[in-house]
């Protein structure tokens, strides 16, 4: 075989697997991957080849794997409508008789019986040679919504396909929240109080909320509250996506803390009030000496409710009862504290999952038990207190997990182990991102029916709110690099996108709960298209969107939209303005000094261009004297929009410059650990975030009480100046 037929039948094979050959680059030009990067992906996928030598057998293997297989694992019946199962048959097995049963969600089960003879055929009777028929299964009724189970029995066999019945739409929140909504943002680490343990707590959290509520708010936002490990700062690699942190707890709120002699005397001590002064001071969070603090009162507290509070002990069994889950990680994680190496160089058989009495401490067991149920409990009041007061929480669900999580040792067959999601490079981060997870792994998913990420899901919209989906661009394709390769050389490999909007849109129902797509970068055309057809709302950012046309410096902010200036992973409206993350970025290296030069000529064509549009829109009268008056006009359009919801982040609203994540800098930076500058006792307080929040207040009511929105955003109406 030629060299080139054998690149051809490469990428033949690619495509069998949904793996793009080639895509297009930021600045539009087209990028090969090479033989290398295809034959480690195509590994880490399955495919059963080592060299190239290994194509032509890995092409037919996987063929007639794909045409062996009966039905689809996974089939999606929009809005009830009868799903289109295709049936593959060889030839041989014509004139056989076929019986269907339909287990639906609630239990209810229907059969019926087919005769090979009267499907109709698909693509003609027998497919390309291949030796196989293609039929269509017709199913008589409409489905309710639901996860149902179709098992086909044929020939002495029986297949089985998941039927995801789900409306096309995603849940809307039209009638449950105010359509002109606005709130506020800031990492629950950030966040502090006079009375915080050295990071922000779920009580003061909930002091935010109601604080948000008072000023006319419906919405707090902040960033993932997933599980985690104690060195591991950044949220986006929890330890687990199916569990919340105990970081997060309030420990003065847990109810055995005023019965536990011993917990209270440590409490006490001048040696833990020390330590709590020392965390509380700091700039930073230190995440593992605040969890060492939080777990030696955690630890008396369990160890009494496991001795001497039986009543609490049946209410912890009872929540055990009800989330198995949470044991076989309890488990884990004792194991993990036991072993002190990563899941991956732990001895077989617990590498490979199995945990018995004596691979752990049972303490150390009940600890991560006992944990987990009291963030449960604090979690599931802090809700139950936003919804009363009007306020929806904003939670965020991020892309991956750690590469040592839980998630990854307990479903292994739903990742790709031997590759990591990243980003192609691009103007921003010249090298690419290597983002040091593994990817979902979409014929794993399928094979799993989706289970691991329904229940990612459900662990978050259980207690209804939003949504927010980092990287939403994953649901169509994603980033691949293989192991020991660089960003550069990664590629695209195809997701099932329409299964995973089916079971997005089927629990945001089910729960409630409005969704917000995460869609921001070099974002193709049609992904945009799929979130507004599914009612997944979209964010629009300033700092993304602007551009140096004075006329059309921004576009009209979508209906469907949550509008705000920057995310977490961006600067600060000040630091931006000043052109501070540009010079940071030069001293890290990610930038020479010319092109510093270019970001900053252009960072002023577009800072001229937006004050040029404001002013014709009416948000701002002349030149601004201080940055205070651009971000008040920046506001104002935002506000003035028709967007679903304005969120604000709140360190904007003092100038901070220090961002809270300066992406590919890894240790180089304190990422994720940044404190707000002020306490909420503080913040609170300050003239210029009671006025800036009161001007959004004010018009969005004004928005509410007219008819007349377009033109109100166009003119800028009645907007402060």
């Amino acid at each position: 075989m030629s060299d080139l037929s054998e690149i051809r039948l490469l990428h033949q094979l690619a495509r069998l697997y949904g793996v793009q050959t080639a895509y297009y680059d930021v600045f539009g030009h087209r990028r090969e991957a090479s033989v290398e990067a295809l034959l480690a992906v195509l590994r880490s996928l399955g495919a059963p080849m080592a060299t190239v030598q290994d194509i032509p057998s890995a092409w037919r293997e996987r063929r007639q794997a794909m045409w062996q297989q009966r039905l689809e694992p996974v089939v999606v019946a929009w809005d009830g409508k009868p799903p289109p199962l295709k049936l593959r048959l060889p030839s041989h097995m014509s004139e056989v008789s076929l019986i269907g049963h339909l287990t639906q969600e609630g239990g209810e089960r229907q059969s019926w019986k087919w005769r090979e003879a009267d499907l109709p055929s698909l693509e003609g009777a027998e497919v390309g040679g291949t030796g196989y028929m293609l039929k269509r299964l017709p199913l008589p009724e409409r489905l309710p919504w639901g996860y149902h189970r179709f098992t086909l029995e044929l020939a002495g066999e029986a297949v089985e396909s998941l039927i995801i019945a789900a409306p096309f739409k995603a849940y809307s929140p039209l009638d449950q929240l105010d359509s002109q909504a606005w709130g506020v943002f800031l990492p629950l680490y950030a966040l502090h109080t006079r009375g915080s343990w050295g990071c922000g707590d779920l009580s003061d959290l909930e002091a935010l909320i109601a604080w948000v509520s008072g000023k006319g708010g419906n919405v707090v936002g902040t960033l993932p509250l997933l599980s985690s490990f104690p060195d591991e700062p950044s949220p986006y690699t929890p330890a687990s996506r199916l569990l919340w942190n105990e970081l997060y707890l309030d420990v003065t709120r847990i109810p055995e803390l005023p019965r536990c002699p011993s917990a209270q005397t440590m409490l006490v001590s001048s040696l833990f009030q020390k330590e709590l002064e020392t965390l509380h001071n700091l700039s930073l969070v230190d995440y593992p000496r605040q969890m060492a603090l939080k777990r030696r009162i955690l630890e008396e507290l369990c160890r009494y409710c496991f001795v001497e509070a039986p009543d609490r002990l049946k209410a912890l069994h009872r929540f055990i009862e009800t989330h198995p889950m949470v044991e076989d990680y309890a488990r884990f994680r004792a194991a993990g504290e036991r072993q002190r190496i990563p899941w991956r160089l732990w001895p077989q058989p617990l590498r490979d999952g199995v945990l018995k009495e004596g691979d752990y401490d049972e303490e150390t067991k009940q600890y991560h038990l006992y944990v987990q149920w009291l963030i449960h409990e604090q979690i599931q009041a802090m809700f139950e207190k936003a919804h009363k007061k009007g306020v929806w929480l904003y939670l965020d669900l991020p892309l991956g997990v750690h590469p040592d999580s839980y998630d990854i040792w307990r479903y292994r067959t739903v990742f790709a182990l031997d590759a990591s999601g990243g980003a192609p490079p691009d103007a921003v981060f010249g090298k690419g991102q290597n983002w040091g997870f593994p990817p979902l792994h979409p014929e794993g998913l399928r094979r799993q029916g989706y289970g691991y990420y329904i229940a990612c899901l459900r662990h978050h919209l259980g207690h209804g709110g939003i949504l927010r989906i980092d990287h939403a661009m994953g649901f169509h394709r994603l980033f691949w690099i293989p192991r020991g390769f660089g960003p550069q050389e990664g590629l695209y490999v195809r997701y099932p996108a329409e299964e995973f909007y089916a079971i997005l849109s089927l629990e945001s129902h089910k729960h409630r709960c409005w969704l917000v797509g995460e869609n921001l970068g070099t974002v193709p055309s049609y992904i945009n298209q799929a979130l507004r057809q599914h009612d997944v709302h979209r964010m629009y950012v300033v700092q993304y969107e602007i551009v140096a046309e004075p006329n059309q410096a921004l576009t009209t902010v979508p209906a469907d939209s949550v509008a705000i200036i920057n995310t977490h992973d961006m600067p600060t409206f000040s630091g931006f303005w000043q052109g501070l993350d540009i010079e940071g970025r030069l001293k890290l290296g990610l930038l020479d000094r010319n092109s510093a030069e270019a970001e900053l000529e252009k960072r002023r064509a577009i800072k001229e261009a937006l004050i040029s549009f404001l002013q014709q829109k009416g948000f701002i009268n002349a030149s601004p004297t201080d940055l205070l008056a651009v971000l008040r006009a920046i506001l104002a359009f935002l506000s003035a929009s028709p967007s679903r919801v304005v969120l604000v982040n709140l360190e904007d609203l003092w100038l901070e410059t220090q961002p809270q994540n300066v992406p590919g800098t890894g240790e180089d930076f304190a990422n994720w650990r940044h404190k707000a500058r002020y306490a909420f006792e503080a913040f609170s307080g300050l003239p210029e975030v009671q006025d800036l929040l009161g001007g959004i207040q004010r018009i969005r009511r004004q928005r509410r009480n007219h008819s007349d929105t377009g033109e109100r955003q166009e003119k800028g109406a009645d907007l402060p100046k």
